[in-house]
């Protein structure tokens, strides 16, 4: 293996082997505290252009199989981890983990010491990185940071079943929020995220779920108008950065975290019962909890760790958003009812359509 270089823009270098595609990287350095997974979430859209750091020590161990890709193909940048297991072990495993981003075309590097990486992050919050053979002097510019256009589909899909008919509007969907749409009898129809009011009222669905997706949702600020119509006239979930557009739709601001929440067991108090859900998060950016309209929206559920808004719910409209992700892959699923509940809520809703105002 090639000795390799992780150089952030702040000036610390980390050295390590490369593993993976043999190409530089240039990314936002972010780092996911989850202790399984590690498939899950290099193939997570929402990682567009990030470099991703794993926290637990020992990544490869159970290899890569055939079922739990998140998305056709990787689009993070890259992918910096501790020890590399080259030997996995595990009666599903098709695939060692280095050999998955040589496939991808993603660049890694090993043998890190990810615990001074982490902590570097943590004092000089999110900063770019690049991944090389050599040592970088100094970054290059990041060039067209709207990883929205580039993950989401570029063609309407459907997806037959018995149950109510759910559209996905696709920022950057997780595969595992369409089988979960699935899974409750839903028939689904994923389009593209720049698809007009217009186009989903042609459409004619039950309800209206906005996916998760990468980058900052300012950069989506002309579709506003368009997401707060279909809310206002269709039942619906905003998920993660949906959670954001659709508060951003109504008013309200959001502003980027030091470093982001980014793991499988981040808590959150479901303020209706006063009970703690231990949740799956992946986000870099946060609801401004003073710009939200109280008149309009319901806080639902709050971090327990650092208090920010996690969850809303519309006083007059069937609307509702969380900034965690339900359909919990990978992850705890202390959430997944919010999926049933909201399938439910839209099949009783039956034909009933909500007038614009």
């Amino acid at each position: 293996m090639e000795q390799g270089y992780l150089t952030l823009e702040t000036g610390e270098v980390f050295e390590g082997v490369l593993i993976g595609a043999k190409k530089d990287s240039l990314g936002e350095v972010v780092f996911n505290t989850s202790m399984t997974g590690y498939q899950e979430i290099i193939t997570d859209p929402s990682y567009a252009g990030q470099i991703i750091t794993f926290c637990y020590p020992i990544i490869g161990n159970y290899g890569i199989n055939a079922m739990d890709d998140e998305s056709i193909s990787p689009a993070l940048a890259g992918v910096v981890i501790g020890d590399l297991c080259e030997t996995p072990s595990h009666y599903q495993s098709i695939q060692k983990f280095s050999d998955k981003l040589a496939q991808a075309g993603v660049t890694g590097i090993a043998g890190v010491d990810t615990r001074l990486l982490v902590k570097t992050v943590r004092s000089r919050g999110t900063v770019r990185g690049y991944l090389s053979h050599t040592k970088k002097e100094e970054l290059p510019p990041v060039k067209n940071t709207f990883w929205v256009e580039k993950v989401s589909t570029k063609k309407t899909k459907y997806f037959k079943n018995k149950g109510p008919h759910v559209v996905l509007m696709d920022f950057g969907y997780k595969k595992s929020i369409l089988t979960a749409l699935l899974d409750e009898g839903c028939a689904v129809t994923v389009v593209p995220y720049s698809t007009p009011f217009e186009k989903i009222k042609a459409i004619d669905p039950d309800g209206v779920l906005f996916s998760n997706g990468p980058g900052d949702p300012m950069e989506l600020k002309k579709w506003f108008p368009e997401i707060k119509k279909i809310s206002q006239h269709y039942p619906s979930l905003g998920i993660c950065l949906g959670h954001q557009l659709i508060a951003l739709a109504y008013g309200a601001q959001t502003e980027k975290l030091a470093y982001g929440h980014r793991g499988g067991n981040h808590p959150v108090k479901e303020l209706s019962t006063g009970k703690v859900k231990i949740t799956s998060q992946n986000h870099g950016y946060v609801v401004v909890d003073s710009s939200i309209d109280k008149n309009v929206f319901k806080i639902t559920y709050l971090n327990v760790n650092d208090k920010s808004i996690e969850g809303l719910k519309h006083k007059h409209y069937p609307i509702q958003t969380v900034q965690f992700h339900p359909e919990a892959h990978p992850g705890p699923n202390d959430t997944v009812h919010i999926i049933t509940e909201f399938v439910t809520q839209i099949a009783s809703l039956g034909e009933t359509r909500y007038a614009i105002k």
